[in-house]
């Protein structure tokens, strides 16, 4: 019939059983915790930001490997999905590189 999907041209959905899930949880948990923990009772300085975003890092990559199903889809929606991060990090870099290398004017008021 027209307009029906056939019941094999789609692939079939990977039940990700439950203990992954807790652990993956757990995970999430204890690296929201070690967040909490850097951020509040070690003084890093400079290496902060590159602690907080290693862990956020991280987490993303948890939750969309596990929680999304990511790691079991097939590599091109994969690979589109990584796409938009890409581009997100050439917005980033874009954005620094104007901030850093504007000149500092002062005011003639």
């Amino acid at each position: 019939m027209a307009g029906k999907h056939d019941q094999n041209s789609h692939s079939e959905h990977h039940v990700i059983p439950f203990d992954v899930l807790v652990k993956v949880a757990g995970g999430l948990l204890a690296l929201t915790i070690l967040t909490v923990v850097t951020a509040k009772f070690m003084h890093l300085g400079a290496l902060a930001s590159l602690v907080a975003f290693a862990i956020a890092g991280t987490k993303a990559y948890m939750v969309m490997a596990y929680f999304m199903g990511l790691k079991y889809d097939s590599k091109s929606n994969v690979l589109i999905f990584l796409s938009g991060f890409a581009f997100l990090a050439l917005l980033f870099i874009i954005c620094a590189l104007d901030i850093w290398t504007r000149v500092i004017q002062t005011s003639t008021l």
